[in-house]
């Protein structure tokens, strides 16, 4: 129970900060700041996406990795609606004007990609085993994409994100399911995408 109270405590934090704040680099501080809190507990996943990347490179068990997905959505459920009670707006990412579904889709998995390829390769593999730096790699590249796609797909990279926020913003959740089938398709196909392309890579 302590890793999934640390993914749903971590997750809490990384979604308010994107409601309330909704900058990139609070969002990458926040995260690096978390993941160096509760990485040597729960390895600091925070999102779904990069749980299933370390489910498929074989790093946690099926029963667990179902369990941080159910800590972190429910992490970023109430993240999303205590913003909502303090802001008294529901804040919900959505792709840039005239962006279409298909690049939506495309962006968030080559961004999820990159998410999770550095998840794999600064938090699982062997050959950096003990390092200082995961934390902050993982932030700053969550921070760039956030830079980077926030105005394409709104950089979201993280099914929990999408999921617990247009769950809050229940009035308008019927115009807003297209956005989550875009959000996480696309972060779950970059996810298992950067698993694949790490096997090929490394042999530990």
């Amino acid at each position: 129970m302590k890793k999934q109270i640390i993914e749903f405590i971590g997750t809490f934090f990384l979604v308010l900060t994107i409601c309330l704040s909704g900058n990139p680099i609070a969002v990458g501080v926040i995260l690096a700041a978390m993941i160096y809190m509760g990485g040597y507990i729960s390895g600091g996943h925070f999102n779904p996406a990069v749980t299933l990347a370390v489910y498929l490179r074989k790093k946690i068990d099926q029963p667990t990795a179902i369990q941080y997905v159910i800590y972190q959505v429910l992490g970023a459920l109430a993240a999303a609606f205590i913003a909502y009670l303090v802001t008294g707006n529901a804040v919900v990412p959505k792709p840039g004007a005239n962006i279409t579904f298909i690049s939506v889709i495309l962006i968030e998995a080559i961004f999820t990609f990159a998410l999770a390829s550095v998840v794999l390769h600064v938090a699982t593999s062997k050959r950096t085993d003990g390092n200082q730096y995961f934390g902050l790699a993982i932030g700053m590249t969550v921070m760039a994409g956030a830079f980077a796609a926030g105005g394409i797909s709104g950089g979201v990279f993280n099914p929990a994100v999408a999921l617990g926020t247009i769950l809050v913003d229940m009035p308008n959740i019927a115009s807003n399911l297209p956005n989550l089938v875009m959000y996480i398709v696309g972060q779950l196909i970059g996810a298992a995408l950067a698993v694949s392309v790490y096997n090929i890579v490394t042999k530990d």
